[in-house]
């Protein structure tokens, strides 16, 4: 998938407002996908996202995440993990849908993968991978490709 158009969607984060891939050409996006809210690994992946927006804003990044929990779900969350900048999206319904768009959605299980998507400015993917379930990603490595590549 790297180096092809990333394919566009729009999804509603923590406070029901839109959000529209193709909306952010000119800037890279962070797609961030995690299996469930309100777990561990999970949380820590949000909060260091969070805790690291203006390193990513300086690199011209924005970091979002992605899961398949409701959109009231990801509020209260939002709300637990005291988020203040990071948009946290809702893929409930159609249930999975931008992680089966980008090849990350685990049937079986009924959630995503645990993988970090960049998408470029002209909106094509930059970096695709994913991890093990019970891993949290590195932002080192992600901040390390933007050094170098972007």
């Amino acid at each position: 998938m790297i180096g092809e158009k990333a394919p566009d969607f729009v999804l509603k984060d923590q406070n029901g407002e839109e959000f529209k891939l193709s909306d952010f050409r000119g800037k890279k996006v962070l797609l961030s996908f995690h299996p469930l809210a309100w777990t561990g690994i999970c949380e820590k992946q949000m909060k260091a996202l969070e805790e690291n927006y203006e390193k990513f804003e300086t690199l011209n990044v924005l970091p979002v995440g992605i899961s398949v929990d409701p959109m009231p779900s990801k509020k209260a969350w939002a709300e637990h993990m005291g988020l203040k900048k990071l948009r946290i999206l809702s893929d409930f319904w159609p249930h999975g849908e931008v992680a089966k768009l980008y090849g990350l959605f685990r049937e079986k299980d009924g959630i995503s993968e645990r993988a970090n998507v960049l998408v470029d400015e002209e909106g094509k993917i930059a970096l695709y991978k994913v991890y093990p379930i019970r891993e949290l990603p590195n932002l080192e490595e992600i901040f390390d490709f933007l050094e170098r590549y972007c």
